[in-house]
């Protein structure tokens, strides 16, 4: 009589290791994909519309009102949990004062380290 060889046991350590081995490398594939998607910014879509946010109010916790510049229009949009919805288009646009701003933290960073000293 021959005897019959047995097959390997599908919970054996050779093939948990494999399964643990591919599993990892789809994984680290999946992050690699993302990591090029973000880092050439191949996921964002491409407009040709020219926009910014100008200025925005906070209405509450997750409420807003934001300025919007589209092209050579500003919109008037209320952002909240429900979504963006279209205010009102203005018929003449807004001049905003830089002055008035707050400066930012890069700015205020820089003034103190010509300083060189506590805020």
């Amino acid at each position: 009589m021959t005897a019959m060889a047995q097959p390997a046991s599908p919970l054996s350590i050779g093939s948990l290791a494999q399964l643990s081995l591919s599993l990892i490398a789809i994984v680290a594939l999946i992050l690699a994909i993302g990591w090029i998607l973000k880092r050439f910014k191949l996921n964002a879509p491409r407009g040709s519309v020219d926009s910014e946010v100008l200025d925005q109010l906070s209405l509450g916790p997750r409420e807003r009102v934001v300025l919007v510049r589209i092209g050579e229009a500003q919109v008037l949009v209320g952002v909240g949990a429900g979504g963006i919805v279209a205010l009102t288009p203005l018929a003449t646009p807004i001049s905003l004062k830089e002055a008035s701003r707050a400066p930012a933290f890069a700015d205020r960073l820089l003034d103190i380290m010509k300083r060189g000293g506590t805020p």
